[in-house]
């Protein structure tokens, strides 16, 4: 009898209701689990496949109320949040902000009319309101928990009995109004800094008052503390951490030579751009015997000079990293200390952070050692002079020149052999006068000289970060930030598995890592020359992860490395200062870091780093609008560079700027946009646009406050 029962509530004659009923009363049953429709169609006995699909459309209903979540493809699970969360605001100029929670989940939309006017990153907390079908769920702002320290930068309007800051934010819709008293000096046109005070209920615009005037807007030097400014990044340096370094003493003293490993008579000597200052990293050789050598990676010892929690390493862990612009550098460090008693400048006897190693002409480590040493560089090289060495045979110290050189291509075969990703990209360089403005466009090519000393640095990073981690199987690994890559995305993989095809490549999806990165590198290599190459370069890359500092080790999957760290630059980057600091504590038989802190310490590293690589491009780009500005009207191949809803980017191909091609411009037709194929199909007249396609652009408009160029098409 019971079992007839059964078969007519999983038989033909259920209705949508009754399932929807049977299905709220499983899930709240479970309330911690998450299932897939198959095992829902076998919990509730849906036998027929009427039911079946009738079961996933509801599933599929309640989801779309928020009911049910999918926690991952295919798995559902009851959504337990309550109506109130709390998270981040996220402002857009457009209107269309959102609320990230807290706890995950995906962005909740907020109206403009439900934003109580929060910024930007304010924490807040939001009522969830009633959810429409067929429309994204909305939230609605009740409380501001926390205001984000907001300020916004802009070019003052300055009338009569009021003044507004104009800004170019994306995630600001209104110009923030300035009271008269509040300006500090600042007058109509110039480029300045704003804090937002208040934002009054029935008001249009938020309120703000000058924190800081950076000059003309158009000057270079406004220009590019404004882009600073923009990511929160500093663009002075605080007086008070200037005169510590001005204290800090450069004379070696007795004690340092006794307690160190001297290298002075060692042949060394420093390989870096022509416009550096801050030499973090030197090399010296001798030969051993027939057979072995002696090669030192010589760092400078910035951990004697900066003392953990002075007011200098508190500006350091602020600043985290230096920031290279397009023509000036945002030090880490103080003046004095980075281009002066750190910088291992040539005749100048200094202190060093060493990782030395016995090789044999293999390259083949037969051992190493880490010391503190004293070095005295004999040589200050350009690439470009070390590079003459290595192709002509000429030149000063060309026998141990040429030597490193055998031995670094021997390391890079190896390496790239292990599978490490062969990434070359070449970089956009302008060649500026005194004023800042840009007179041409040079690309960086990485030359042997370039990858001689990258090799010896991967070596040291590599050696110092197994020297601490690799452990015997029974102890456990002191706490020490890693430089860390993981894996591709295989989504994104898969993606440019299909994007390539359109060129007739192939790569590997599946598989080892190590068969997966090989067919990455056949494939770079099978692209080089060819017009396609630079795009798909850039789509490759975004298939990758990002690296990211972590105490939890997860190897470097680029590099193909099991353990790497940051130890060869602490001049400039704050993660290989903690290295050196951690490296000598554990030497010296120190008991193991804290574990929060150094990992807090990795993670605002990693932000750090990520924002200042954003204000070095906007930099970039700031300068090829200025330049393409002298060039309105010129026309020029290119090629299409990306494709969006609302347009295609198009890179000129002999200086690598990209401008916008909006949608209006590219003719009488609706076009569709093929998100999985990057391009954009015209309805009536089936013109493509595909990423990598080449075209002919003319430059139309240079909006400098924008850092936007405008292209039109030109029709061949």
């Amino acid at each position: 009898m019971a079992k007839k029962k059964k078969e007519k509530k999983g038989g033909k004659r259920m209705k949508k209701k009754e399932l929807a009923e049977l299905l709220v009363n499983y899930f709240r049953m479970r309330p911690t689990e998450s299932f897939s429709l198959k095992h829902l169609f076998g919990g509730l006995n849906l036998t027929t496949h009427p039911l079946k699909m009738l079961c996933a459309d509801t599933v599929q209903e309640m989801v779309e109320d928020s009911f049910l979540i999918e926690t991952e493809k295919g798995r559902y699970k009851l959504n337990d949040k309550g109506q109130i969360l709390t998270g981040t605001f996220v402002r857009k100029s457009n209107g269309r902000n959102s609320f990230i929670p807290d706890d995950g989940g995906e962005p909740i939309v907020i109206a403009e009319r439900n934003s109580a006017h929060a910024m930007n990153n304010d924490k807040v907390k939001i009522a969830l309101c009633a959810k429409r079908r067929r429309h994204d769920l909305e939230g609605q702002v009740i409380e501001i928990l926390e205001h984000a320290d907001s300020t916004f930068v802009g070019t003052l309007k300055v009338s009569k009995n009021y003044a507004f800051l104009l800004t170019e934010t994306n995630t600001l819709a209104n110009d923030i109004f300035i009271p008269k008293d509040k300006l500090k000096g600042g007058k109509d046109g110039d480029k300045a800094v704003v804090k937002i005070t208040e934002w009054p209920e029935n008001a249009k615009n938020p309120f703000g008052q000058v924190i800081d005037i950076l000059g003309k807007a158009g000057e270079n030097t406004a220009e590019m503390h404004a882009i600073l400014a923009e990511y929160g990044l500093p663009y002075t340096y605080p007086q008070a951490v200037e005169a510590a370094a001005d204290k800090i003493p450069a004379e070696i003293t007795p004690e340092d030579y006794a307690e160190r490993e001297d290298f002075r008579d060692t042949v060394t000597f420093t390989i870096d751009p022509k416009d550096a200052k801050d030499f973090d990293d030197a090399l010296s050789i001798k030969q051993l015997k027939p057979n072995l050598w002696e090669v030192g990676v010589h760092i400078a010892d910035v951990s004697h000079y900066v003392k953990e929690g002075s007011i200098i390493d508190k500006e350091a862990v602020k600043r985290a990293t230096s920031v290279y612009l397009v023509d000036r550098t945002i030090p880490m460090l103080p003046e004095r200390l980075c281009n002066f008693i750190c910088s291992l400048r040539p005749n100048e006897e200094k202190l060093a952070y060493s990782v030395i190693f016995n090789m044999n002409d293999k390259a083949e480590v037969k051992d190493y050692r880490i010391r503190h040493t004293v070095i005295k560089s004999d040589r200050r090289f350009t690439y470009e002079e070390a590079q003459q060495i290595i192709e002509t045979g000429e030149g000063d110290y060309k026998e141990e020149v040429l030597q490193l050189n055998r031995l670094a291509q021997i390391l890079r075969e190896k390496r790239l052999a292990a599978g490490a990703i062969n990434f070359d990209r070449c970089e956009v360089k302008f060649e500026i006068d005194e004023q800042g403005k840009p007179l041409s466009v040079y690309f960086k090519v990485s030359k042997e000289a370039n990858k001689l000393i990258e090799e010896f640095m991967l070596l040291a990073n590599r050696t110092v970060a197994e020297h601490i981690g690799k452990v015997p199987k029974n102890k456990k690994a002191k706490v020490f930030p890693y430089r860390i890559h993981d894996l591709p995305d295989p989504d994104k993989l898969d993606n440019l598995s299909q994007f390539i095809a359109r060129f007739g490549y192939k790569i590997r999806t599946g598989g080892s890592k190590t068969d997966v990165s090989k067919s990455i590198n056949r494939l770079l290599s099978d692209i080089e020359g060819k017009k396609e190459q630079n795009l798909i370069e850039t789509v490759s890359l975004r298939a990758m992860q990002k690296a990211r500092y972590s105490i939890y080790n997860i190897g470097h999957y680029g590099l193909a490395f099991d353990y790497y760290t940051h130890f060869t630059s602490p001049i400039r980057r704050y993660p290989d200062l903690m290295v050196h600091r951690l490296l000598t504590r554990y030497m010296e038989g120190g008991r193991s870091a804290q574990a929060d802190k150094y990992e807090n310490l990795c993670e605002h590293s990693s932000a750090m780093e990520q924002t200042a690589a954003s204000a070095e491009r906007a930099s970039i780009k700031y300068k090829q609008v200025e330049f393409m500005g002298a060039h309105i009207g010129s026309v020029f191949d290119a090629v299409i560079s990306g494709v969006t809803e609302w347009g295609l980017y198009a890179e000129i191909n002999e200086n690598k700027c990209e401008g916008m091609i909006p949608m209006r411009d590219l003719g009488n037709d609706y076009y569709e946009f093929d998100e999985k194929n990057y391009c954009l199909i015209g309805r009536r007249h089936h013109r493509k646009f595909s990423l990598g396609d080449p075209v002919k652009i003319k430059v139309a408009r240079a909006n400098l406050e924008k850092k936007q160029l405008d292209f039109t098409l030109v029709d061949e």
